[in-house]
């Protein structure tokens, strides 16, 4: 099996049961692979209210200097509580492609 570079490591090759004990090393591994659905945003509804952000717990949810918010899907795992927390139906989960 080739040895893989930290840039291509992804939740997956981190052993069972392994903890993670360097500082922010966790940003090193993608977690949106684990998603059955994902967000999708309808920004015409959007008044940029910012709860999306607010409430995600993987911190994958970034304001865009439109003001707009936006998904980073390498880290998204889709849970869907932005999408539940959306005070006016912004955001939609849709199944995962693939």
């Amino acid at each position: 099996m080739a040895v893989k570079s930290e840039s291509e490591l992804g939740w997956k090759d981190i052993e069972t049961g392994c903890i993670v004990t360097e500082a922010g090393s966790a940003a090193q591994y993608p977690t949106g692979g684990w998603r059955s659905q994902k967000p999708e945003y309808d920004n015409s509804k959007c008044n940029k209210c910012g709860l999306c952000y607010i409430y995600c717990p993987d911190c994958s949810i970034t304001q865009q200097p439109d003001g707009f918010y936006k998904v980073d899907m390498f880290y998204c795992k889709g849970c869907g509580i932005c999408a539940k927390e959306c005070p006016r139906d912004v955001i939609t989960m849709v199944p995962e492609a693939g």
